[in-house]
């Protein structure tokens, strides 16, 4: 196996035209580059050097283009904080894309795209000093007063749908629909639309790249070609899921994690790297550079396409569900599903529902003290409650000027805990301030506000506001928000903290849920005595073990990060210290956080007080939060604490952060470093001290909180431009662990059927070009019976894997030591062991257990008390089917393609709740699960449903008897009958079910067009 060099990666110097500009170049032949495109439909390289794209040539170097050698970021870093317009753009890949000759499918495309009715509303766009930016698709030319109504996030939508309208896959159907959103969105009306680019983080990432190898293999397996999987639009993967606070409180902690995550992912790595070569279009963002959110809110975000003189809004799917994120920057983004972001990566077009708008106004300014995280916090319990799941939310109001940038992406970010696809900032003077500081060129900055206010996408607060129509309206006045943090297991359970100790002792009191531990009064005031390292030690119900400054939903913002910098610094100085024993972090999303902290000197005062760097990624946010000291965890343990962690990150789900600290609560950075000086969540920070200071007397909250004023200016001082620069110059070097990886040659990938971190999955094995069809449920046992809000971390676990679990077993039979097992997540390329880990969360509350927590259920045929897996295997061995019972909000969390792949492998065929998550419900139809929902007013209990039933669902065997949204009859061998809602939502999730999946619908797709 040969290694590839740098020279052999200049596989070829053509182009293809698959963007929207061959549309319009064959409709009108209106770009500069028309002249030069081939007969095949290519560009050649040569013939782009010289034309403008905004201000920079097309391509300034085509090198290396993998991101072990430090060239294949070189081009890119030139753009980036020049022009972007061609950095980023389709020629991006250029360097490896296939010359191979378009499919049928590509010239059918081609062809019908020089039919597209809306050519005469392109438009030059130009330049103040002369000449043009380019040339864009202009809705005021529409002359369609509907357009100056809709919302800012619709036009995204409606832009897209006009330039990508070929009448094949995007038609003008489409495009009215869309027009016409006012009267279209209550009806649930599907439209296709088409993102711009895909992100990735590296657990979704390494799966994706699986599939897609996969794909490769049933192309050839089928007869087809090979090549046709690949990327057709750019893909950026940030690894940053990967690393864990194995070493805490050291300064040199951030080399020797590093160390660790490499031992441990050496191999998925390298997987990754291959896939970099391999696949055209994929940029692969090493380890050690940032959390993928920050990044791309710092760096990969566009805002504005410029590709080949043609100017689009910038837009993104991505695997991660906090992709929302970037819409705090007023780019269209949301999370999807693996399987769907991959079909997006090969030119399939996305079927949504065209969702509801939620106006969310803000009037006011934010109170001294009050923090982003507080805002947050309290705008994700008010969308909570009105319910916003599968609609945009659209923030504006006079208010929006009193917020930074780095505010706004605090609240998108958390667009999946309020339950929204996204939470939309429309770019205004804010927006285009933060391009600026974080190092993006004036003339970039320029041509973007030039763009969106042709196009009518821009906001201008000086300006008379328009009436703009919303379905649903919600107004928060900003001097109303107080400090709060949320907790002890649902991000949207706010407490203010003036609140907080009253609310921790009716935890203790209430039953076993949401807010309850249900700890006997006799109890709750128990010692756990134990030493620590020589010195004794105590702790108690509510003391916080672990604190955490992480996730990039605050770590992306200086005031919140400076603040916990000032608390640290007030605190030292009036004597006061962090204990020991609580394992204190700090892992920012980009090393920006680095520089300013060190700028600003507050570095020193956060590392005195425990908070070193530990590391550049998600780590305690997904549960890489490493182990306790053992002394600590053996306290928790024999005493049965109930320990709590206090972290900045947007989730605290029951079993995430770590499997001791059963309450876990959401704070800002500055509220992480008071409660970790406290050492405990039971405490009222108004009337009780938080510690003794050196002279002896009582230290308060107020003593060490910095005031809005002090924050600001140290913002002023201490965040510049250049850091920006400089990190991502650097980041683009790659590391040195990263680069001396090898990278095995050759376009199909060889499987090593003995590795425990990469596998082919079965998903293509004996695949015929003729679809399976829809399937019938037929006498299937209930495999488990759960209630509400089941997140994805009960489906498929992202931590660390337990020693008695059947992954483990798995693992330990092919000579894995414990030591080595890593996490669920690290290990999301093979599929055997995530069989083996769907629904191995240890906090999993199954009713057949009538009242066990824990990974198992009952194999109803025998009684037998069993692992989930191996009752499922049992199951299946038997040639039983198998569906699952839910309560409300199945599915809610991370977006994570696992927790449907997983179930899909144990046999599941159907789950019937009384609600799903949006892309949890995707995700089961794009794997052929049958996603049913229980009539409004119904549900298990209600039916009188216990589990132990057999379920036969009755479903046509032909899909054009299916449609979208159709009652289903279920009935039971107990006589109990009972009617559901198929939620399959589109017409193209159907067809998706008729294929048996997305992946396997792709694939014939192309077989047949190439044919």
């Amino acid at each position: 196996m040969h290694i590839i060099g740098a020279a052999s990666l200049l596989r070829a110097t053509r182009i293809p035209l698959h963007s929207s500009l061959a549309r319009a170049i064959s409709a009108n032949s209106l770009s500069p580059f028309s002249s030069f495109a081939s007969s095949s439909g290519f560009l050649s390289v040569a013939a782009l050097r010289g034309f403008p794209c905004g201000s920079e040539p097309a391509i300034k170097s085509v090198k290396a283009p993998f991101l072990g050698d430090p060239a294949r970021f070189e081009s890119r870093r030139g753009f980036h904080f020049n022009s972007w317009s061609s950095s980023f753009g389709g020629l991006r890949g250029s360097a490896r894309c296939s010359a191979s000759v378009l499919s049928p499918i590509e010239r059918k495309i081609s062809t019908m795209a020089t039919e597209n009715v809306y050519k005469d509303i392109l438009t030059s766009l130009p330049k103040p000093g002369g000449g043009e930016y380019g040339k864009f698709f202009s809705l005021p030319a529409l002359n369609d007063p509907r357009t100056d109504k809709l919302p800012y996030s619709i036009r995204i939508l409606l832009e897209s749908a006009i330039r990508n309208c070929d009448n094949f896959q995007v038609t003008k159907e489409d495009v009215e629909k869309i027009l016409d959103w006012e009267n279209t969105a209550p009806k649930q009306v599907e439209i296709p639309f088409k993102p711009a680019r895909v992100i990735l983080q590296d657990f979704t990432g390494v799966p994706a790249v699986v599939d897609l190898a996969s794909m490769r293999d049933g192309m050839k397996q089928l007869g087809g070609d090979t090549s046709k999987i690949n990327p057709l639009i750019p893909v950026d993967l940030v690894v940053d899921h990967s690393v864990q606070v194995d070493v805490a409180r050291s300064e040199n902690a951030l080399q020797l994690n590093m160390q660790h995550e490499f031992n441990r992912n050496k191999e998925r790595f390298a997987f990754l790297k291959w896939g970099s070569t391999a696949f055209n279009n994929m940029l692969v963002v090493p380890p050690g550079s940032g959390i993928v959110h920050q990044v791309n809110l710092e760096y990969l975000g566009r805002v504005v396409f410029n590709t080949d003189s043609l100017l689009y809004p910038d837009s993104v799917v991505g695997t991660d569900s906090h992709t929302t994120m970037i819409d705090g920057l007023g780019v269209a983004g949301w999370g999807v599903g693996g399987i769907e972001a991959e079909s997006a990566m090969l030119g399939q077009p996305m079927s949504m529902v065209l969702p509801g708008v939620v106006g969310f106004k803000l009037t006011g300014k934010m109170n001294n003290g009050v923090t982003a995280t507080d805002l947050v916090l309290t705008v994700t319990q008010m969308l909570r409650k009105h319910g916003v799941v599968g609609k945009f939310v659209e923030f504006h109001g006079d208010g929006m000027g009193k917020l930074s940038l780095a505010d706004r992406a605090t609240i998108a970010n958390m667009s999946p805990e309020y339950g929204a696809t996204m939470g939309f900032f429309p770019v205004d003077n804010v927006t285009l301030q933060y391009l600026k500081l974080t190092g993006r060129s004036e003339e970039t900055v320029n041509m973007i506000e030039a763009y969106l206010r042709a196009n009518k996408m821009f906001v201008d607060y000086n300006e008379p506001q328009p009436e703009r129509i919303y379905s649903s309206y919600l107004e928060l006045d900003l001097s109303s928000v107080v400090p709060c943090i949320s907790g002890p297991k649902r991000p949207h359970d706010r407490v203010p903290l003036k609140e907080m100790k009253a609310d921790w002792h009716g935890c203790l009191d209430n039953k076993v849920g949401f807010k309850g531990f249900a700890i006997p009064k006799d109890n709750q005031g128990k010692v756990a005595k134990f030493t620590f390292n020589g010195t004794p030690a105590e702790l108690r119900h509510g003391d916080v073990v672990i604190a955490a400054i992480t996730s990039c939903t605050n770590t992306s913002n200086p005031n919140v990060m400076l603040g916990a910098g000032l608390v640290a610094k007030k605190a030292i100085e009036l004597g006061l210290e962090v204990k020991p024993w609580i394992k204190t972090s700090l892992a920012p999303g980009s090393g920006v956080v680095t520089k300013y902290l060190k700028q600003s000197g507050l570095d020193k005062y956060l590392d005195r007080q425990g908070f070193q760097l530990v590391g550049y990624g998600c780590t305690t946010c997904i549960g890489n939060s490493g182990d306790l000291h053992e002394a600590v965890s053996s306290a928790i343990a024999d005493n049965d604490i109930v320990a709590a962690a206090v972290l900045s990150g947007n989730r605290n789900f029951e079993g995430r952060v770590h499997p001791l600290t059963r309450a876990n609560y959401l704070a800002s950075p500055p509220l992480v470093v008071a409660y970790a000086l406290a050492g405990t969540v039971d405490i009222d920070f108004e009337t009780e001290p938080i510690g003794i200071g050196k002279d002896g007397q009582k230290v308060y909250f107020k003593d060490i909180w910095p005031s809005t004023e002090e924050v600001a200016e140290v913002v002023e001082s201490s965040v510049l431009p250049d850091m920006f620069k400089e990190t991502y110059q650097a980041i683009t070097q790659g590391n040195p662990m990263w680069n001396q990886l090898s990278v095995p040659g050759g376009t199909l990938y060889t499987w090593d059927p003995n590795s425990t971190y990469v596998h082919e999955p079965p998903y293509f094995k004996g695949m015929t070009m003729t679809p399976p069809g829809p399937y019938s449920v037929k006498d299937a046992y209930c495999l488990l019976n759960v209630g509400d809000s089941i997140t994805t971390d009960h489906i498929s676990p992202a931590g660390n894997i337990h020693k008695d679990s059947a992954a483990a077993k798995y693992l330990m039979e092919r000579g894995v030591d414990r030591k080595d097992f890593n996490s669920y997540g690290s290990r999301r390329g093979n599929d055997e062991i995530m069989a083996r880990g769907t629904f191995a969360n240890i906090r999993l509350v199954n009713k057949l257990l009538n009242g066990e927590v824990g990974p198992k259920t009952v194999h109803i045929p025998t009684g037998e008390k069993l692992s989930v897996f191996d009752a499922a295997m049992k199951y299946k061995s038997a040639g039983c089917d198998t569906i699952i019972l839910a309560g409300a909000e199945y599915g809610s969390g991370s977006s994570r393609d696992w927790a449907a792949k997983g179930p899909k492998l144990l046999g599941v065929k159907a789950v019937i709740a009384k609600s799903f998550e949006r892309i949890h419900r995707s995700n089961l139809a794009g794997m052929g699960i049958v996603p049913l929902c229980f009539k409004p007013g119904e549900d298990a209990d209600s039916l009188g449903l216990t589990g132990h039933e057999r379920y036969t669902i009755d479903l046509p065997s032909d899909v054009n008897q299916i449609k979208p949204g159709q009652d289903v009859a279920v009935t039971t061998d107990t006589g109990k009958s009972f009617t559901c809602v198929a939620r399959f939502d589109t017409q193209v999730e159907l067809a998706y079910f008729n294929h048996g999946g997305i992946l396997p619908y792709v694939i014939r797709q192309l077989v047949n067009n190439q044919q």
